[in-house]
């Protein structure tokens, strides 16, 4: 995958964002699903079917049934909802565990990943927090020291030059896993969601049959 390649053959990869598309349309298709069992429950049929139950044991069985039903519906559609909320991605979301397994590559590649530039993310960095660093100390430097500052932030930016690619291309990466990993477990919780919607409609069928 990748964002704005620099070297190393990554320009030939497809852009990892195609990813966030499909994975958001599918995110949609599961919404959409969610939102037609939804409709179902609340159709004239089981409306019907309720109405005909003539006493309190099991009209308190069919109403809990199918508020069970239910929630496992709006459960399916809030959690997969999460995946069409863009997800903050800055180098610090390389920490978090959901981009774990994405770590795990980088590590085993750094040579590939970094373009020999840096070890990680971190590494990438450093050269911004020189440049950052000598920023907030020319201004009050003494005037002997300020030459050697200035060569020291035109290496610092010629650095940032170089490694920005691979940055930016990390950062693409990393927003497109972040999507992906949302999606997988809005899947989790989605399966679990049906689960619940079928024992609240069974319980809500049961109780209506008689």
């Amino acid at each position: 995958m990748t964002g704005e390649p620099p070297t190393g053959g990554l320009d030939a990869l497809p852009s990892p964002l195609d990813s966030v598309a499909d994975s958001r349309a599918a995110a949609r298709w599961i919404i959409s699903s969610a939102g037609a069992v939804g409709a179902l429950l609340l159709g004239a049929g089981p409306l019907i079917a309720a109405g005909k139950v003539d006493d309190w044991a099991h009209a308190t069985w069919a109403g809990g049934g199918l508020l069970v039903a239910l929630l496992g519906v709006a459960w399916a559609i809030w959690r997969t909802s999460e995946v069409l909320v863009p997800p903050m991605t800055t180098p610090a979301s390389f920490a978090g565990p959901e981009l774990r397994g994405l770590r795990e590559r980088l590590q085993a590649e750094p040579w590939y990943h970094f373009g020999g530039y840096a070890e990680d993310v971190d590494g990438l960095l450093r050269h911004r927090r020189i440049a950052a660093a000598i920023t907030a100390r020319l201004p009050t430097a003494p005037p002997e020291e300020r030459a050697a500052l200035r060569e020291g932030l035109d290496v610092a930016r010629r650095n940032i030059v170089r490694t920005d690619p691979y940055l930016r291309w990390l950062l693409t990466t990393a927003h497109a896993w972040q999507v992906r990993e949302t999606l997988r477990q809005a899947r989790r919780q989605t399966f679990l969601a049906s689960a619940l919607v079928v024992v609240g409609a069974v319980v809500f069928i049961a109780a209506t049959a008689g």
